[in-house]
């Protein structure tokens, strides 16, 4: 299965699951007198609008270099990452605002089976967050991440929820609120979760150097090749699910045009076979002194 495959295949599942997730904790927040499950409904509903954005992001990053773009179309991605952002910030601050709106206002208790129905969805969600963080390591996906993050924030934003529900019911009618202030503390955890998905991506836009583990491997593979002296300097920038690769590789400086460019080429081959999520690979070769 290619990385497309494997992207294509964890978003749908987040898809399937936000939608299946949105409308339990909807229905259960309105019989049950929760608004901080509404709230959790509401982010679900905004996840599931964001998943798309991250298919769709996936599949435009994965089609082939043009004319236009002959390092491929692999900067969607971090693009599709701050809309994905947008969506969690946007929802965040309308669950902000309907909290402090109902923090005033008279209500019934939360039901006490509304807690059962959280503590399935905590499990699932951070299950979820695993999953598709997992497959996101394994396809390079930045978008792919901004959504297992989704599934994590998820989790936590339940997790309040349990919590605000729990005291309220052990401290009995004059503590309804405590639903509500746990909604607004979800809506803050869902504002800090938006950061650290935003910041990578921003990384990944001004071709931040956070690549030293795949800068070593690339060196140590370098000096497997004949005629490679050793290396110099080492750029590595990240677009979509690849990365693409300068490199200055120390040769002798007695040898012919034609055998540093025969070098070039099996150390470009080398570096593609040994580390595949390798893009663009550009060899300048130097002359040892």
């Amino acid at each position: 299965m290619t990385n497309e495959e494997t992207a294509v295949k964890a978003t749908y599942f987040s898809i399937a699951g936000n939608t299946g997730l949105a409308l339990l904790k909807g229905l259960a927040g309105y019989f049950g007198n929760s608004y901080a499950l509404v709230a959790d409904a509401i982010e679900s509903t905004a996840d599931i609008f964001s998943s798309f954005l991250v298919l769709l992001g996936i599949k435009y990053a994965n089609r082939p270099a043009d004319d236009n773009h002959p390092y491929g179309h692999g900067r969607i991605e971090p693009l599709v990452t701050f809309l994905v952002v947008g969506f969690l910030m946007t929802s965040a601050t309308v669950i902000a605002y309907e909290s402090i709106q109902n923090i005033g206002t008279p209500h019934a208790l939360p039901k006490a089976w509304t807690l059962l129905v959280l503590g399935g969805i905590i499990c699932w969600k951070e299950l979820s967050f695993r999953a598709v963080m997992k497959k996101a390591e394994l396809t390079n996906s930045s978008s792919l991440k901004a959504d297992a993050w989704h599934h994590r924030s998820d989790a936590l934003t339940s997790v309040a929820a349990f919590l605000g529900i729990s005291f309220a019911l052990l401290m009995g009618p004059g503590y309804e609120a405590a639903d509500d202030w746990a909604a607004l503390l979800a809506a803050g955890l869902i504002f800090y979760n938006s950061y650290h998905i935003f910041r990578p991506a921003l990384g990944e836009i001004l071709d931040e150097h956070v690549h030293d583990d795949l800068v070593a491997d690339i060196r140590r593979v370098a000096l497997t090749v004949d005629g490679v002296l050793g290396t110099e300097k080492c750029f590595v920038r990240k677009a979509g699910m690849q990365y693409h690769v300068d490199l200055h590789a120390t040769v002798s400086g007695d040898i012919t045009v034609r055998q540093g460019h025969e070098i070039a080429h099996r150390l470009q081959d080398a570096l593609r076979r040994e580390l595949p999520q390798l893009g663009h690979v550009l060899i300048h070769i130097e002359p040892q002194e």
